[in-house]
């Protein structure tokens, strides 16, 4: 998608730290923090085999000098961070007089001179893409062409020959294994956004593999409400966490995620456990429980927070910052808050309102929340909100809209809300345009995957709260009178209710 177009998607908004304290997070990262020790380490024209990798008895010298057990663990600990000094510029190959050699890239002689913070990240986001391509390489047992030789495609050192493979599967698989690691990363960075990501500190919740994995493989939308997921489902969702398993256990390294491994064995059972563990809320409102946590459960850290939205904003993902908003005018603060999860949008506003004289925000808020286009109705809900944020010495300009169509209303809610004196009654016609407006933000801004309940629990409470709504709404002037009217006949529990509705949406659309 390009990123110059209007229509692409956005994302809720992150807070993020400062640029030098990521650049911090980046050098403590165990990968990057081996790369440079390696790459310093490595004598100039060291003999490498042709991709860069280094022969048996130079990745073991490597292993030695970083400290790492010997055996297989510790042997590809140093290989990778091998390949993270080469993938980030901090070793580069070329052709020497004995062949191919490594000798110290430009990347490290940056960070040698104590690179800026922005160059920092530059170095750790180039090791990142390579880390992000080793962990989502496929496993090539099974990707054989049919008419291929087992046998011969499997070298002395008993492993698979890549060469032996069909082309066009490898690619496949590549892509398709890349594809799903870039949708679970995109998901964990929703879930950190909407939950305490969207502040310094918090950084969200530790997602249990099983539900990160039901959200990336959409089980959950195989199924009719209400019901388990069928066995096809439940094997699609493990065979994903084993992935995630192997995946998260190298990415950890990198500093992109805090990932709790699985308990021993907890993932041995080829058919996975019977269910998928459901996440509940503890006392401190974090999601998890122990079942959760046998099966591994991972986060996003702040740095790993900034290298998503970096990969994201680079596929064409308008990828917000909280503060971003601050120096903008009213209009752009509320079109933006009218699609911000509740407490970024509390945030924003906060930060916007900060340092602005009360009473001038307030009238340029209520000028900014007018209009009968479709969005309105989500700039007022917005303007509500932020104008929730200050005191009363704003109270003469929401005074002055007390009699304004689109306005009055909300005006009536904001002084009522303080105990302001002589605040006139709303007329009839003034409360069902309220409520129409209300109704008509939420189901403007409610997501795509919103759950139906909370719609059918907000359109029941107004049908009920106001008995003669129905027979006053249609009759208002307001532009989503009948789309409003709509959807209650759509998502009203009671049938009755729900008929009348359609019928005031019908006399709503043919009224003169």
């Amino acid at each position: 998608m390009n990123p110059g177009d209007d229509e692409r998607p956005t994302l809720p908004p992150v807070r993020l730290p400062e640029e030098a304290e990521l650049a911090r997070a980046a050098l403590a990262a165990p990968l990057l923090a081996r790369a440079a020790r390696l790459a310093r380490w490595a004598p100039e024209g060291l003999a490498v085999a042709g991709d860069g990798e280094l022969p048996p008895a130079q990745l073991a010298a490597a292993r030695s000098h970083l400290g790492l057990s010997a055996g297989g663990v510790g042997d590809e600990e140093a290989a990778d961070a091998w390949q993270f000094a080469l993938d980030a510029g901090l070793v580069e190959v070329r052709e020497g007089a004995a062949g191919v050699e490594a000798a110290p890239g430009p990347a490290l002689a940056f960070l040698a001179g104590g690179g800026s913070p922005a160059g920092v990240l530059e170095i750790w986001g180039a090791g990142l893409e390579g880390a992000l391509t080793d962990a989502a390489a496929p496993p090539l047992d099974g990707l054989l062409g049919e008419a291929a030789d087992w046998e011969a495609a499997v070298g002395p050192d008993g492993e698979l020959d890549p060469d032996a493979l069909d082309p066009e599967t490898l690619a496949w698989a590549q892509e398709n294994a890349a594809l799903e690691l870039g949708l679970t990363l995109a998901n964990l960075y929703v879930m950190a956004a909407a939950g305490d990501g969207a502040v310094v500190g918090g950084h969200g919740a530790a997602v249990p593999l099983p539900v990160l994995a039901a959200v990336v493989t959409r089980a959950d939308e195989r199924e009719e409400p209400g019901e388990e997921p069928g066995e096809e489902a439940l094997a699609e969702v493990w065979r994903v966490v084993r992935t995630l398993d192997a995946q998260f256990r190298v990415l950890a390294a990198t500093g992109l995620v805090a990932y709790e491994p699985p308990a021993p064995g907890a993932l041995d059972d080829p058919a996975g456990p019977t269910a998928a563990p459901a996440p509940v809320e503890d006392e401190d409102g974090d999601e998890g429980t122990d079942e959760d946590a046998r099966y591994g459960r991972v986060r996003l850290t702040p740095l790993g927070l900034y290298g998503v939205r970096r990969r994201l904003l680079a596929d064409g993902f308008d990828a917000p910052l909280t503060g971003e908003l601050a120096s903008s005018d009213a209009a752009t603060l509320l079109a933006a808050l009218a699609l911000h999860p509740e407490g970024a949008a509390h945030e924003e506003a906060r930060l916007w309102l900060a340092g602005r004289d009360p009473l001038g925000a307030a009238r340029a808020l209520l000028a900014a929340a007018r209009g009968a286009d479709p969005e309105g109705p989500g700039r007022r809900m917005a303007c509500q909100l932020v104008l929730a944020q200050l005191d009363e010495r704003a109270e003469a300009a929401v005074r002055e809209v007390l009699h304004d169509r689109e306005l009055g209303g909300l005006a009536r809610v904001w002084l009522a809300g303080r105990g302001a004196p002589d605040v006139p009654p709303p007329g009839e016609d003034m409360v069902s345009w309220l409520a129409i407006d209300t109704l008509a933000a939420e189901l403007a801004t409610a997501p795509p995957d919103v759950d139906p309940a909370a719609l059918r629990e907000l359109v029941a409470e107004l049908a009920a709260h106001d008995a003669a709504f129905l027979d006053r709404a249609w009759r208002t002037d307001h532009p989503a009178a009948a789309e409003v009217l709509e959807a209650v006949g759509r998502l009203h529990p009671d049938k009755q209710v729900a008929k009348r509705a359609r019928a005031a949406a019908h006399k709503s659309r043919t009224r003169p």
